[in-house]
């Protein structure tokens, strides 16, 4: 890819006023300007008015509402002008460094045509706590980004240098046009969509290879899960896995039924070392999306499960 690069972000935006502001401030300190920045408000209310604060950049305000993260993102994607060559899905909850964005078009410079999709690497990045019971059920492993034959994908962790993946963080990731163009996010997947990125970047890389790149490097404060909605994940955490591993025959059914043992045990066995009423009802909600699944249940689950 040449220096007729031309870079787009696309911002799903959902009840955030301060953290978009903070994320469109962070833009205008870019020592490369990005070549368009879609606003995809699902807001309420609306958030147009920060929007207009930010005359300087490139921006493109879409309304879509009511929200849902799939949707949102494939509204963003139907925006973008003719020439972009690079597009990517950015959380509202950023903060970029100065040279984040000019780092990442110089990866896109020298990346080969069979280069589908780049993260950005998330400098506060949680490192999720690995034990043997997680191994044990195929929940976690190695190598970073791997995608395990259970559905279960290996965490990617904060990297200073670019490494290759098999799946890719869905809020802070750049993609070809060309995989734009012939992938969209599976709708199915509503409210905020639990494992979406997963899906949509592990079916990229079936055809493409997906990187992390080190050098360009951002922040993500992501809002907590409130204690209120653990049983709309729960229930997402077993149906929307599911789901995914249906969609991916080259996944182990075996393994994957074996991991959604693992998944259901380890969070009673949370309960029964911390028992109260969040830990109960994400329990419940596990037990309510596997019936849901047994029960040939074929649409999804809503839920917005973080703030």
């Amino acid at each position: 890819m040449t220096d007729t690069l031309k870079l787009a972000y696309v911002v799903p935006t959902k009840d955030h006023p301060d953290d978009l502001e903070k994320f469109l401030d962070s833009l205008t300190r870019q020592t490369r300007m990005p070549d368009q920045v879609i606003i995809v408000d699902g807001s309420d209310p609306a958030v147009k008015n920060i929007c207009d604060a930010f005359a300087d950049l490139p921006l493109t305000y879409v309304r879509e509402f009511p929200p849902s993260l799939a949707r949102q993102r494939n509204a963003g994607m139907a925006a973008l002008t003719d020439d972009i060559t690079v597009a990517g899905y950015m959380d509202d909850d950023l903060v970029l460094e100065p040279e984040t964005t000019e780092r990442m078009a110089a990866f896109w410079v020298g990346a080969g045509d069979d280069v589908g999709g780049a993260s950005f690497s998330i400098i506060n990045q949680p490192v999720a706590r690995d034990s043997f019971l997680l191994r044990f059920f195929r929940m976690s492993g190695n190598p970073p980004g791997r995608v395990l034959p259970s559905g279960f994908p290996c965490q990617i962790p904060y990297v200073t240098q670019t490494i290759e993946t098999e799946w890719l963080y869905g809020g802070a990731t750049m993609w070809r046009r060309g995989v734009i163009d012939e992938f969209s996010y599976d709708e199915w997947y509503i409210g905020y969509g639990f494992l979406e990125d997963l899906d949509y970047s592990y079916r990229v890389s079936r055809k493409h290879r997906l990187f992390v790149v080190g050098d360009a490097q951002l922040w993500h404060f992501s809002h907590p899960m409130p204690l209120t909605r653990q049983f709309e994940f729960g229930r997402q955490q077993v149906f929307n896995r599911l789901y995914f591993a249906g969609k991916h025959k080259n996944l182990s059914a075996p393994w994957v039924a074996w991991g959604m043992f693992g998944q259901v045990t380890l969070n009673l066995l949370a309960l029964v070392r911390h028992p109260d009423g969040p830990r109960l009802d994400r329990l419940r909600g596990n037990i309510q999306g596997l019936l849901a699944a047994l029960g040939g249940r074929k649409s999804s689950f809503d839920g917005h499960w973080k703030q």
